[in-house]
């Protein structure tokens, strides 16, 4: 694969904030109708891309006025041949932000991209461009992949902290020149406030930069967007937002922690209880805040299958959306369970069509580690392992199911990458340690979290035969990032072998543990 520094040679980012800016910023940093609107559109909050294929991906953008987006591509970043798209008229109705579908890009290439926002009243006046790259996936095998994945940002009140650089670990992710990130989910912590200060055990204090959005959970649409604002205050996301394309998919944390369908919240912070309700509006915002191709169908849906050319499809799983209520998860029949029907019957399809030699599917939660939910005091559930070691219950039976379909399908190449529960780890899953044997060994590797609190190793429910290979994880719970346990991982995939290659790496780039994975196998 070819390299190239980070940051690049480009000049990615205009108008940018500065990290050394006051720590308090005023709502009008995020509400386009109290700008001072003289001059032209600007774009100060960057540019992103997503879903990219190796013809295809999505440009996003925000504005602070009403603008039409305007996008060019070119092969060389002096834009001397230029291709022209007329995107949307950016608006108040999606918070001044747009996306905009690039279709018919060269394969295996380098695209160099601007974003023009023009006045709606005369498109001659146009804001200063701003600017960036990504790499369309490649049809040649031999180019192999490599891309970064990790999860939660800005979790347990540990916000973006001038005095630590802010989200540093950007730039370490960005260094290794991936083809794409990521995100696993929990973008964002609608319901953890941050403050401007935090003190640390060490007697020392953790100082965030803090919003009005930020001051309190979030419940209307404008305060779910705040959400989303307040992470592209950050200079090291925006820089990597610019180079570096993204795959993005949602967890709880993007509504309010270990959601369900149908539940009442009874935190008293809220005053809106009902949770649909509050996803509807963080659907919403995340919809506007991110390129995923998905959104804008009529069941406005986020998982979905992202193909890389013929080495790599990554299906995106939601584990949020359509599973049962959270309880002791230990009934004997779950027709529902953590996907639904619609979209396990969809993954089951989608795997069978696949013909890359790696097929990694993109959990928002874990399947062997025991994840608990007792916010309302009881010894609920919140993920898919509920510690029993026997025969699978609970949510376990739909997993259970999609593991026998993979087996006596022979879908080979399958790899299990999440997040979620702020460490890092490797777990081989083997029939003959399990209660369930009808499925062929698989990995699952965690990573995270990106800039949040670190909470010490889950436990391992044995139904599926899981071994901890590797862990790292504090003692205490939520560490802050000042501490360390924070955590990305990497995936390499050579186009000659075909051999899959998993890092675990922390927040400097360190690696931490390495395994290699042979392509062309049912289990591995």
């Amino acid at each position: 694969m070819s390299h190239r520094p980070f940051p690049g040679r480009r000049s990615v980012l205009r108008g940018s904030l500065a990290a050394s800016a006051a720590l308090t910023l005023p709502t009008a940093l995020g509400s386009a109708p109290v700008f001072a609107l003289s001059g032209r559109p600007k774009a100060g909050w960057g540019v992103q891309t997503g879903d990219v294929t190796c013809d295809s991906g999505l440009v996003w953008v925000r504005s602070d006025r009403p603008a039409r987006m305007i996008v060019e591509t070119s092969a060389t970043e002096s834009f001397r041949k230029t291709r022209r798209w007329h995107g949307p008229l950016l608006g108040a109705d999606t918070d001044f932000t747009g996306t905009t579908r690039l279709r018919g890009l060269p394969s295996g290439e380098q695209i160099h991209y601007r974003v023009l926002l023009a006045d709606p009243d005369d498109p001659r006046r146009t804001g200063e461009p701003v600017t960036g790259t990504f790499r369309t996936a490649s049809a040649r095998r031999r180019d192999g992949i490599r891309f970064v994945w990790s999860g939660d940002l800005a979790g347990q009140g540990w916000g973006i902290n001038p005095d630590f650089g802010g989200y540093t670990i950007y730039n370490a992710m960005g260094a290794l020149d991936p083809d794409f990130f990521l995100c696993s989910g929990d973008n964002i912590y609608a319901d953890g406030p941050i403050t401007s200060s935090v003190a640390l055990p060490d007697g020392s204090t953790w100082r965030n930069i803090t919003t009005q959005e930020k001051s309190k959970v979030a419940e209307t649409l404008a305060e779910f967007r705040g959400n989303f604002r307040y992470n592209l205050l950050d200079d090291n996301l925006k820089r990597f937002n610019a180079q570096v394309p993204s795959i993005v998919q949602w967890d709880d944390h993007e509504v309010t922690n270990n959601w369900y369908p149908g539940e009442i919240l009874g935190d008293a912070r809220y005053t809106e209880k009902s949770a649909d309700v509050l996803a509807s509006r963080a659907r919403q915002a995340f919809s506007e805040y991110f390129p995923i191709s998905t959104l804008r169908r009529p069941d406005g849906r986020v998982y979905r299958t992202v193909r890389h050319g013929p080495l790599l499809d990554v299906f995106v799983l939601d584990m949020r959306t359509y599973r049962n209520a959270n309880s002791t998860d230990d009934q004997t029949s779950d027709a529902q369970g953590i996907l639904g029907a619609e979209q396990l019957k969809w993954l089951k399809g989608e795997l069978s069509r696949s013909r890359a030699v790696w097929k990694v599917i993109a959990a928002d939660m874990p399947l062997g580690l025991v994840v608990p939910d007792t916010g309302d005091g009881r010894p609920n559930i919140e993920a898919v392992a509920q510690g029993d070691p026997g025969a699978p219950l609970g949510r376990e039976l739909q997993i259970a199911e999609l593991l026998r379909f993979i087996k006596h399908r022979r879908i080979t190449g399958t790899v299990w990458l999440t997040a979620d529960v702020h460490h890092t780890s490797a777990q081989h899953y083997q029939p003959s340690r399990a209660a369930f044997t009808d499925f062929e060994p698989f990995w699952e590797f965690v990573s995270g979290p990106l800039n949040a609190g670190a909470f010490p190793a889950s436990a391992l429910d044995d139904t599926f035969g899981p071994e901890r290979v590797f862990v790292k994880a504090p003692t205490a719970a939520n560490v802050s990032p000042a501490g360390g346990y924070q955590f990305f991982g990497e995936v390499d995939i050579d186009g000659h072998s075909g051999e899959l290659t998993v890092r675990l790496r922390e927040q400097d780039g360190t690696v931490l543990f390495t395994q290699v994975l042979q392509p062309g196998r049912v289990g591995q």
